[in-house]
């Protein structure tokens, strides 16, 4: 009987283990929040630095109204990259190899919504990740999906620019 105590606590000491291993890898300290500035000047699509690889960060909201929409904070790597709010996107240079990412509402007016996912990048290259924020009656859903570059690309045409500033030691409500 101890045995199978030890191998189940043993089995439970590991499952938890896992889940955290993504949110440890992607996000960033739940201490920082972002205040979120759109710029609506037209900006070129930005280059990859030498190399280095680009990601762009968009929040399609869908034409959902601006007013008390939650701001999506973005993590690479185990810190935070950027926020949006509304439709917007910003981009980050990434080195090449492995890289883990996190997207996560900041707002109490949804409960804790957090999505992952992880690609390996290519110096030279360009990635493009959407969030799309879903809701009904009875369903919240944060969306994350890696886009084709035409898709991307056509959705920074369309949307402002987002200029992020990081305010640390703030709790974020949940």
């Amino acid at each position: 009987m101890k045995v199978v105590v030890l191998v189940l606590f043993f089995t439970a000491s590991v499952f938890t283990q896992a889940q955290v291993a993504p949110i440890a890898s992607a996000c960033g300290s739940d201490n920082v929040s972002f205040k979120v500035k759109l710029d609506k000047k037209d900006h070129p699509p930005a280059q990859p630095g030498a190399g280095k690889a680009l990601v762009y960060f968009i929040h399609d909201s869908g034409g959902a109204p601006s007013l008390g929409y939650p701001t999506t904070r973005m993590g690479v790597d185990g810190a935070w990259a950027g926020a949006n709010r509304s439709d917007s996107y910003f981009s980050v240079s990434v080195e090449p190899g492995e890289h883990h990412v996190c997207a996560d509402l900041q707002t109490s007016l949804y409960e804790d919504r957090t999505e992952f996912a992880h690609f390996r990048a290519e110096a030279g290259k360009v990635y493009y990740y959407r969030t799309r924020l879903i809701t009904s009656r009875s369903v919240e859903l944060l969306e994350l999906d890696l886009l084709d570059s035409d898709q991307g690309s056509y959705l920074i045409s369309l949307y402002p620019l987002s200029v992020p500033t990081a305010k640390n030691g703030e709790k974020r409500a949940r």
